[in-house]
């Protein structure tokens, strides 16, 4: 074995566990989109139903601050074929 291949001396293979062969390949089959968050974002976001909420929260507050509803979008393709 190289040595490069060899766990680290603070490193105890009792300490890591029982490791599971394929634990989250279900999941990884269905299709994921993994994201790292900065150690300070994960303190403020301790689960991904919290990041999940935030984003949507996010992303109401863009939708209503651009100002373009089914209406107004309805009005401008009906302004641009008339125009």
């Amino acid at each position: 074995m190289k040595k490069d291949d060899e766990m680290r001396a603070e490193y105890r293979r009792e300490d890591l566990g029982k490791g599971v062969r394929g634990k989250h390949c279900a999941e990884f089959k269905k299709g994921s989109n993994l994201v790292l968050l900065t150690p300070e974002l994960s303190k403020i976001f301790p689960s991904n139903e919290a990041v999940n909420a935030a984003l949507n929260s996010l992303v109401e507050v863009a939708r209503s601050a651009s100002g373009i509803t089914r209406r107004s979008t309805r009005t401008r393709a009906k302004a641009a074929r008339a125009g």
